[in-house]
């Protein structure tokens, strides 16, 4: 594996920890998603210009794209939480309120 490669993955493994144990607010939450999605873009993005195929140049725009999109219904969500529920904590929400 060579220093890029595990330097993306140890990114994206860290994103998904952080993810996975520290689920105390929704804004923690959407950064570390984002911080995936980050790192999976700049990783498919390398990934395209050694391949130099003009088959995939698309991909990393299509893979941003989506992370927009994901991004901006995160941040409506963190919205509508923080003013329904007075904060954005995850263990205030209870899905048998709604």
């Amino acid at each position: 594996m060579t220093p890029v490669h595990f330097a993306f993955s140890t990114t994206f493994m860290l994103g998904l920890t952080g993810l996975a144990f520290h689920r105390t607010h929704l804004l923690s939450a959407l950064l570390c998603l984002e911080a995936m999605m980050l790192s999976l873009f700049i990783a498919l993005s390398i990934w395209t210009l050694q391949l130099d195929s003009t088959s995939f140049s698309a991909s990393p725009m299509l893979l941003l794209a989506f992370s927009a999109c994901e991004a901006s219904a995160g941040l409506a969500l963190l919205v509508a939480t923080s003013r329904t529920h007075g904060s954005d904590r995850l263990q205030s929400l209870n899905l048998l309120q709604c």
